[in-house]
């Protein structure tokens, strides 16, 4: 039995300074409690003002007669400099215990699952909508991973993403229905979402079997519904926004059916997004139908108030350039004096960029926007294992190299880092999420203090 009262206290013990930490972590700034704690006891105190008054004081004055001589009573047993601070003890003990005891209960109602404290939530909340407001341009898997690490240093994100996808099940459902292609959004929205384990599983599942259903991605098919519900591409990611809970915001670059063409240098001229990389040749020039479409409002509202501007990475000439193909966006990414930063792939893709270094990305950029855009560009540091070499190689694909004088002849300065991970079993590599927006965000803060 003693034993057992021992390990209880024990316990207890280890609980508590935990638990206290909890409740001080309630009076953190910014959290606006302490604030409405002394409000409520304001209150209290003019409620019983009121009650005073409203009844004359009648049967107040006897309470209060009473409640004297019960204080005279206890001084003379136990001492002013005794009874005083055990009665003030007590009153503190009773408020916390009502305190805790209030916020066990909504915590219990809004997160039943007990996997967080509250305090926890309201502080993360708090810093992620005091973050910086970031913009990150491009499309593909290279923007959902840089999103998905951005997301813990701020909520203020806003992605602009291509729609000139025509490839896979984004291409049959805009041949099919009409639509933009929802692909990339998709992708992008599950990144985001507070949940994204679980969504990105159920965005990203493809049916298996059934007429019309085979090869279909659930979210590209939410996301066309949503359109048809909402009359537009743009309310139907803001409606599915709310419902999939996502920190920041998704907009395509814009809502015109815009398709790519690209003009090799062997003199063909190949139309449509899937058919570029397919044509596995070396691209000259890189286009749109119609030549210039028109902006999202938002979008174009989202880059003049931006922080910090980030392009990249993904496939530089189906998933980047597309944004910039649309002048008002690359014009308005040119005026402002934020930081602004290009993310360069690590390896060359076959069909697009083959043999191209960091330089000749940056060249691609400005020649597809007739301007320069960033002021910095992000490379990695280290070379893959041999392993994932060789695998790349078979594929003709090789590690992106960093010419360095080349990159500071086009004014760009470097920010050199490894932000790559390897998957062990395929040989594949491809940005670190975490990484990557570690090191976007220290250059941001260094870049703001210069």
């Amino acid at each position: 039995m003693s034993i057992g009262l021992f390990k209880q206290v024990l316990q207890f013990r280890s609980r508590t300074p935990n638990r206290v930490g909890q409740w001080f972590k309630w009076l953190s700034p910014g959290l606006l409690v302490k604030r409405w704690l002394l409000l409520s006891a304001t209150g209290v105190l003019l409620t019983s003002l009121g009650i005073a008054i409203w009844i004359k004081l009648t049967p107040i004055f006897y309470l209060i007669q009473l409640i004297q001589d019960l204080f005279e009573l206890i001084t003379r047993v136990i001492p002013s400099y005794i009874s005083g601070p055990l009665v003030l003890l007590l009153g503190i003990i009773l408020i916390f215990l009502g305190q805790t005891r209030t916020v066990g209960s909504i915590t219990q109602v809004l997160m039943p699952q007990g996997e967080e404290e509250l305090v926890d939530v309201l502080l993360s909340h708090r810093k992620l909508h005091r973050g910086p407001k970031i913009v990150a341009i491009g499309g593909g898997t290279g923007l959902s991973t840089l999103l998905r690490g951005l997301k813990k240093y701020s909520a203020n994100i806003t992605a602009i993403v291509t729609v000139a996808d025509d490839g896979g099940s984004s291409g049959r459902l805009r041949r099919e229905n009409g639509v933009l292609p929802p692909g990339d959004i998709r992708n992008c929205l599950a990144a985001l979402a507070d949940q994204e384990k679980l969504l990105t599983e159920l965005f990203q599942y493809r049916f298996r079997a059934g007429n019309g259903l085979l090869g279909h991605s659930f979210g590209n098919l939410f996301l066309t519904a949503m359109s048809d519900i909402t009359g537009d591409l743009e309310q139907a990611i803001a409606a599915s926004s709310k419902v999939l809970a996502v920190r920041g915001e998704v907009l395509p670059a814009t809502l015109c059916d815009v398709h790519l063409w690209a003009q090799l240098a062997d003199g063909r001229r190949i139309e449509g997004e899937s058919s570029i990389t397919e044509a596995g040749g070396s691209i000259s020039k890189i286009g749109c139908t119609p030549a210039n479409p028109p902006a999202l409002p938002k979008a174009l509202q989202a880059i003049r108030e931006a922080d910090f501007i980030i392009i990249g990475p993904g496939s530089l000439y189906t998933s980047v350039i597309p944004n910039l193909l649309v002048p008002e966006i690359a014009s308005e990414i040119a005026k402002r004096e934020v930081p602004r930063i290009y993310v360069c792939n690590m390896m060359t893709q076959p069909g697009e960029t083959q043999g191209y270094t960091v330089a000749d990305h940056i060249r691609a950029i400005d020649s597809a926007c007739g301007q320069p855009l960033f002021t910095a560009v992000l490379a990695q540091r280290k070379v893959p294992s041999a392993k994932a070499l060789i695998r790349y190689a078979q594929e003709k694909s090789h590690p992106v190299f960093l010419d360095r004088e080349a990159v500071a002849q086009l004014g760009r300065r470097i920010v050199l880092a490894n932000v790559m991970e390897e998957d062990p079993e395929t040989g594949y590599v491809r940005h670190n999420s975490q990484q990557l927006a570690r090191v976007l965000l220290r250059w941001y803060s260094r870049a703001q203090a210069v």
